[in-house]
């Protein structure tokens, strides 16, 4: 048969485009997949398939269809025992960049460039603290009615979640709390500035209060794959 009679295909490079190179074409299923992963780190088709709710048999149709697009990729874990080695799924780098962008990233450091040549460096330092203070003043708005330390953690995530840090708060197991961001909508521009985190740390351990202690445990900036962040009462800590 005379392929050019035929409809679009597969092989189509402007269908390819539209299906595969669009975030907003993933479907809400798939997008929960990609959500996961992003969150929890490298995982099994088994364990996202638990964590959504949903069969192993749906979530590996949509992991291999999002591999397909280049989304995500996988490896084979370590083999325990008989059988076939599972299957470890993890973002691509395109799935990182092009799901999770860094938000105005080149405008970020176009303007820090543009500050510290106008200002220089103690003045772009002068700009971070004015940041910082405006954050702190909108932070505590935001704490103001909580009554005890999860409270004011998990509100604290509540804010930088919609801050698009994809923030989270877990207790951990020696009672401390863990504030952990999954993403990071201002990399570049840290990159470009590192006071800008050290600035966010004073503003954390500012808005949770005196007899609070705030270590950060993980950092983007030191190749960790995420910031994350250790919160107790003083009187807790060791």
């Amino acid at each position: 048969m005379d392929r050019t009679t035929e409809g679009p295909t597969t092989e189509d490079p402007t269908t390819e485009d539209l299906t595969t190179s669009d975030p907003t074409s993933l479907s809400e299923a798939k997008r929960r997949v990609v959500d996961l992963l992003k969150r929890r780190g490298p995982a099994t088709a088994t364990v996202l398939a638990k964590v959504l709710g949903l069969t192993r048999m749906a979530v590996h149709q949509h992991l291999q269809t999002l591999e397909e697009q280049g989304w995500v990729v996988a490896r084979s874990a370590s083999p325990k025992g008989r059988g076939r080695p599972a299957m470890i799924w993890q973002l691509s780098e395109k799935g990182e960049r092009r799901l999770f962008p860094d938000a105005h990233a080149e405008l970020s450091t176009d303007l820090i460039a543009a500050a510290r040549q106008a200002f220089g460096e103690d003045g772009l330092q002068r700009l971070i603290a004015v940041r910082s203070e405006q954050q702190v003043t909108a932070y505590r708005q935001h704490l103001a009615l909580a009554e005890d330390l999860e409270q004011r953690v998990r509100r604290l995530a509540e804010q930088r979640s919609r801050e698009g840090y994809m923030a989270e708060a877990v207790k951990d197991e020696d009672g401390s709390w863990l504030l952990i961001e999954h993403h990071c909508p201002i990399c570049e521009a840290a990159k470009l500035c590192v006071g800008i985190c050290a600035a966010e740390l004073s503003v954390f351990r500012r808005v949770l209060g005196d007899h609070v202690v705030v270590e950060r445990t993980r950092h983007l900036l030191t190749d960790d794959d995420r910031c994350a962040y250790r919160i107790r009462s003083a009187a807790e800590s060791p």
